[in-house]
């Protein structure tokens, strides 16, 4: 009888912690605020077939280096040791020679030879879907190749009028001037609109890509991004659209957004994060401004994608040299703001390597897989953290303290809280506030595994200089009284049970 007693009872212990693992591991339907994106320039990442090597000078940073599909496959596990669940890729379709980064269209439905066929892109896709990583593909429709064949054929109406963009407040201007004296598509053209409908659907249909990330948005008719949306929509459905509209005016991006363009790249938030993390001692409540102004002008503004890094700016690493700051310090800063803030992270590769680069194309170099791993591991947790708290990507956003460089933002989703802390300061700092809810709480660092005590409902966090930290809230000492009352009354149900068996022997004696 003693022994079932202590059986049910230790039963009772492992079931509450299966449970307590059930409800924490259990998982919500999956959708695109989830995601964490690696941008990928598919001739500057890993060169993994030799065969298309033609025209390949890794001396010039203006030809092209040997990246491909079969070297974007042969990355899939270190992608996803990195936390990365989608990748993007530069434009695959055939370009005019020259065309590396792929914006010089020569043929729309075709992949350039310099990266692969079409069976290895459908190949690329696939693989990457068995690890649960979704594809985007940069696709361009303002514009085509300097020479495209299209100017000498009898489709001169495909185009607008040569003409370079002078106003840039001017919308017309902007929509149908040759921007870079790219030849620029006239979409209003019903013929060279359906093409491009037809093109971006078929892209979809053949390879089962995952979204669109649309070039130079802004130079395209607003009723051609309807139509657009639409149609991909019904090609797939949950097709996803990230645009990118360069300004620094959220309502002028929205606009777009009401065209039916679900996300875009935020340059807003990027000024900011390069501005407060290249230098110390900038103030980071910009940072929340840019949320706040989020909230009120888009549907939903956790889908927006942020970034540090680019093909098309400065890389960060270079912006922090500039200013004669830590390149390290202040990556780490700017990649836990990344990480930790609503929407969804996009990280250009090499940056979890700190490659360094001025303006285009040395922001281009190829990729350095062996520059610093260390940095690459702590990336690599950034992205696994991610992936593991549903309130860095789903929780609500607010800013609790915002003193001398000094900020901490808390994140909340069901019952999971989080606070992410940051000393932008060149000197240790203690970080001080107070919280109703964390009282008989702990903060649990979720990047060292340090704790800290709440006083009642008071923090204070000791922080290092040019440092963040993410915390965790849990129980004060939850776990070992749960076991240590368990283990007392399996004690007691011992005791009463040999006390009961002695008492027995003795009467019967």
């Amino acid at each position: 009888m003693g022994k079932r007693i202590v059986f049910l009872a230790m039963s009772f212990l492992l079931f509450l912690s299966v449970q307590n693992k059930a409800f924490a591991e259990k998982k919500e339907e999956r959708s695109w605020k989830d995601e964490t994106i690696y941008f990928i320039m598919v001739d500057r990442f890993n060169n993994g077939d030799k065969n298309n090597d033609f025209d390949v000078d890794l001396n010039d940073p203006s030809a092209y280096h040997g990246g491909d599909f079969k070297g974007v496959m042969d990355k899939l596990d270190y992608l996803d040791d990195l936390g990365v669940t989608a990748i993007w890729l530069t434009p695959v379709v055939k370009n005019e020679p020259g065309g590396y980064h792929g914006y010089w269209t020569e043929n729309f439905y075709d992949t350039e030879e310099h990266f692969g066929s079409k069976d290895e892109l459908k190949q690329l896709v696939k693989k990457a879907h068995d690890r649960d990583i979704k594809v985007i593909l940069d696709l361009v429709v303002n514009h085509t190749g300097y020479k495209h064949p299209w100017l000498e054929e009898s489709k001169q109406d495909w185009f607008h009028p040569e003409r370079e963009i002078g106003n840039w407040d001017n919308q017309k201007e902007v929509e149908n001037g040759w921007l870079a004296g790219l030849p620029d598509l006239n979409t209003e053209n019903n013929e060279t609109r359906k093409y491009l409908l037809d093109m971006a659907e078929y892209w979809i249909k053949e390879t089962d890509i995952d979204g669109y990330r649309l070039d130079t948005v802004k130079h395209v008719p607003k009723d051609f991004w309807q139509e657009f949306s639409e149609r991909v929509n019904r090609a797939k459905h949950g097709f996803y659209l990230i645009g990118e509209v360069w300004h620094n005016d959220p309502r002028y991006i929205a606009e777009y957004n009401k065209a039916g363009i679900q996300s875009f790249v935020d340059y807003p938030l990027f000024n900011e994060m390069v501005r407060i993390f290249r230098q110390s001692g900038q103030s980071l409540s910009e940072l929340n401004a840019v949320w706040e102004r989020n909230k009120f002008y888009y549907k939903d503004p956790h889908t927006l994608g942020n970034f540090i890094d680019n093909h098309d700016n400065i890389r960060f690493v270079r912006e922090a040299l500039l200013k004669q700051e830590d390149p390290e310090k202040r990556l780490k800063l700017a990649l836990t703001y990344l990480y930790s803030a609503p929407g969804i992270p996009i990280l250009y590769q090499g940056t979890e390597h700190m490659m360094d680069g001025a303006k285009d194309p040395d922001n281009r170099r190829m990729m350095d897989f062996t520059q610093n791993k260390d940095f690459e591991r702590f990336t690599s947790k950034l992205g696994k953290l991610r992936q593991k708290h549903p309130a860095l990507r789903r929780g609500d956003y607010s800013m609790i303290v915002d003193k001398d460089g000094k900020a901490v933002f808390k994140r909340k989703y069901q019952d999971e809280t989080l606070y992410i802390a940051f000393n932008n300061d060149k000197k240790k700092s203690a970080i001080s506030f107070s919280d109703k809810s964390l009282h008989n709480k702990k903060l649990v660092s979720l990047l060292s595994d340090e704790e800290i005590k709440v006083n009642d409902t008071s923090v204070e966090m000791n922080m290092d200089l040019e440092s963040a930290d993410i915390y965790s809230v849990q129980e004060a000492d939850s776990d070992w009284k749960l076991y240590l009352i368990a283990a007392i009354i399996v004690l007691l149900l011992s005791s009463f049970y040999i006390n009961k068996k002695r008492k027995k022997r003795t009467l019967s004696s």
